[in-house]
């Protein structure tokens, strides 16, 4: 069989190397290619793992009361009781202080015993969406988190900031909006609150000193009454029990009540009480709850997620056109931050990562042959390791990630080893007299057999790491695939493609070297002078 597979390469090799023009443009036409598919292949950070955990982050409108927020909170986790795809899950109200917003974390059942953690949180969102004016925000936990950016409820970030605090606010809502139109996001959110319910208490100055009441005793009466002042201690033989000051429950959550505090003039401790919306105005309003600062300027941070088969590169540049179609003002700056802002980052490193390798690689083989040309016949085939690994990724579905870029550079390390066998052979043949393409298509059939075993050692060690589908394929999944469908296509292109490569470089390294008809330059031997 062996046998066979070598006398199909040896008819093959002599039809290649008989129409070596057409080659040499197949080789320039697979450099295009590769480029093309890099451009067009959806890009992202690190691949999403289903662990099998999910945190959700809860939110209704900011007057929403503890109560109303616990009722709709206890009707979610009934959902989440009735869905079969979950294990366990714990539930909090009131997180970081604010009685609108809510926590939970959900553990699924082994993903043997469910389904696809996105098919899940689809039919999650799905159930929850019924409840009004409740947001159910989902994000997978991961094993590799990344730091940066702000405590959000889901795992990208986008932020508006701006020294002008009214076109920033003025234009954050519509960005939102824009943004939660997008159907490859998911969750989309702001940590903008500008519609939180406020109570403003204008104190009428001198109808209060009419009545003998100063602002210090107004300030007083509100805190007495939505504070927690101790008033006096209670001491027993076993123990001492603190005295606190304040209004019933229901009065606080009543602002009618606000003018039911009377307040004693000072002129007299005999003179009748006096209610506050005697001495105060008394109006309804919003406003922010909190104004987030980024780099010492205002913000609004944005944080999403993405639909199922959506990279972060598709989202990044969905978000960017939705910001050119807004019309935000100069005065407003974007960026992205936390793990998106990362991935940018990555993104532009890639290619100088990539030119390093090969410089480097240049290097070392222009060193060890003593040649500028012979580096460049190794490194032909570089290109169709590279189409062959994005052609996996793209018919697998998988975007070109971080994980999938280490294992093209691993290829580069892999598939050079084909060219190197073959030009080590067809330079020693060269030494000897032998012609160029005599040298090579004698270097590619005795190296045959050792480039394919090789090759097939290589690709089935990575061909367990590409079929895997245990906890955490979703990370080693795509370093697997890229190793293997670049070493298959690299495979058969670069037995046809380096031999050819070889030839016209040998060409051109005679053609600067000053040889001859393509054989090496041998200085002539010096006449013997006769002595005198």
């Amino acid at each position: 069989m062996v046998d066979g597979i070598t006398n199909g390469y040896r008819f093959l090799l002599d039809i290649v190397l008989k129409f070596r023009l057409i080659m040499l443009l197949v080789t320039f036409a697979t450099l295009w290619v590769t480029y093309i598919v890099y451009m067009d292949i959806p890009k992202d950070f690190f691949p999403q793992e289903d662990t099998g955990f999910v945190s959700v982050a809860t939110e209704m409108a900011p007057d929403t009361s503890i109560e109303v927020m616990s009722a709709m909170q206890k009707q979610a986790a009934d959902i989440l009781k009735a869905d079969p795809a979950i294990d366990y899950f714990n539930s909090i109200v009131g997180a970081g202080g604010q009685p609108n917003r809510g926590f939970m974390f959900i553990a699924l059942k082994d993903r043997a015993k469910r389904d696809a953690v996105e098919v899940v949180l689809g039919r999650l969102r799905k159930a929850t969406s019924v409840l009004p004016g409740f947001r159910f925000l989902m994000n997978t936990v991961q094993n590799l988190n990344f730091t940066g950016g702000r405590p959000a409820a889901a795992k990208y970030q986008y932020t508006l900031q701006s020294g002008d605090l009214t076109a920033l606010y003025a234009k954050a809502p519509d960005m939102e909006k824009r943004m939660g139109a997008l159907s490859i996001l998911r969750d989309v959110n702001s940590d903008l609150r500008i519609t939180n319910p406020q109570l403003s208490i204008d104190i009428d100055r001198e109808k209060a000193a009419a009545y003998g009441i100063s602002s210090d005793q107004i300030k007083s009466a509100l805190y007495a009454a939505y504070g927690s002042r101790q008033i006096s201690t209670i001491y027993t033989q076993a123990a001492a029990y603190q005295v606190i000051l304040e209004a019933n429950q229901e009065f606080q959550n009543n602002p009618a009540a606000l003018s039911r505090i009377y307040i004693r003039p000072q002129t007299s401790a005999t003179a009748a009480l006096v209610p506050l919306d005697q001495v105060a105005t008394i109006r309804r309003s919003v406003g922010p709850l909190l104004v987030n600062r980024q780099s010492q300027q205002p913000s609004v941070t944005f944080s999403f997620n993405l639909a199922p088969d959506v990279s972060l590169g598709q989202a990044t540049e969905a978000i960017r056109k939705v910001e050119q179609d807004a019309g935000l003002p100069a005065t407003i700056t974007t960026s992205f931050s936390g793990t998106a802002a990362l991935f940018q980052d990555a993104q532009r490193g890639q290619g100088a990562l990539l030119l390093a390798a090969v410089l480097t690689i240049y290097i070392v083989l222009g060193v060890l042959y003593e040649s500028f040309i012979h580096p460049i016949t190794i490194l032909s085939g570089l290109p169709s390791a590279a189409l062959g690994a994005l052609l996996a990724l793209k018919f697998f579905n998988l975007p070109l990630t971080v994980i999938a870029v280490i294992g093209i550079l691993l290829l580069i390390g892999i598939v050079k080893k084909n060219a190197i066998m073959m030009v080590d052979f067809a330079l020693e043949r060269r030494r000897d007299g032998v012609d160029a393409l005599s040298a090579i298509r004698e270097a590619a059939l005795v190296r045959f057999r050792p480039i394919i075993m090789t090759t097939l050692a290589a690709l089935l060690g990575s061909l367990p790491i590409a079929l895997n589908s245990g906890a955490g394929s979703e990370l080693r999944r795509p370093l697997g695939i890229a190793i293997v469908g670049g070493l298959f296509v690299s495979q058969i292109l670069t037995l046809f493609i380096t031999p050819v490569v070889y030839y016209y470089l040998d060409k051109i390294d005679s053609f600067l070297s000053g040889r001859k008809d393509g054989l090496p330059h041998v200085e002539p031997e010096p006449v013997p002078v006769p002595a005198e």
